[in-house]
């Protein structure tokens, strides 16, 4: 069992940026996918939206198209964690953010929530215009 915490949300104005960490526990997820998806407040139908994957060697990553160039992921195998940071922040991207990892795939393009195995409770950004 793994446990992951997000932290790092908050609230900034259009063009501002942070930076959302995920620390896990309970289980070494060096070597695994992880990921961060986000879900708008209160949308119950849709799905939670992929923003970010990133390879278990921290070598390979891929974005939505909606966040490339502006956010950034990246991990700290030796912390157990995960970051992205987030810049040039817009009303669109206001959301609760989660990490997910996956023990089941090293890496790649795991774009779908379903290939996640545990996720965080979430941390919510809002973004004013």
């Amino acid at each position: 069992q793994v446990r992951l915490v997000e932290s790092g949300g908050g609230s900034v104005q259009a063009g501002g940026s942070l930076r959302l960490s995920c620390a896990a526990s309970g289980r070494a997820v060096a070597g695994y996918g992880m990921g961060w998806f986000r879900q708008v407040p209160g949308d119950g139908i849709r799905s939670r939206e992929f923003v970010a994957t990133i390879h278990g060697n921290g070598g390979t990553t891929f974005y939505s198209e909606s966040v490339k160039g502006r956010f950034t992921i990246s991990r700290d195998n030796s912390k157990n964690s995960m970051d992205l940071q987030m810049n040039n922040l817009r009303p669109e991207d206001t959301a609760d953010y989660y990490c997910a990892v996956t023990f089941r795939y090293f890496g790649g393009r795991i774009i779908d929530s379903e290939d996640y195995d545990f996720w965080g409770q979430g941390t919510r950004v809002t973004v004013s215009s």
